[in-house]
């Protein structure tokens, strides 16, 4: 599966379509999705 963001930038990242992901594999997609937008780690898993 393929996210896309479009503020602030262009990006995509691939996430697995697994029932469960490793958490190193979702440990990888919050920090890409965190340093793309210029906030933590801790910010992104608040807003969710």
């Amino acid at each position: 599966m393929i996210l896309e963001t479009a503020a602030p930038s262009h990006q995509r990242i691939a996430v697995p379509s697994h029932q469960a992901l490793r958490i190193g594999t979702l440990n990888a997609i919050l920090r890409s999705v965190a340093q793309h937008k210029g906030v933590t780690r801790e910010a992104i898993v608040q807003s969710l």
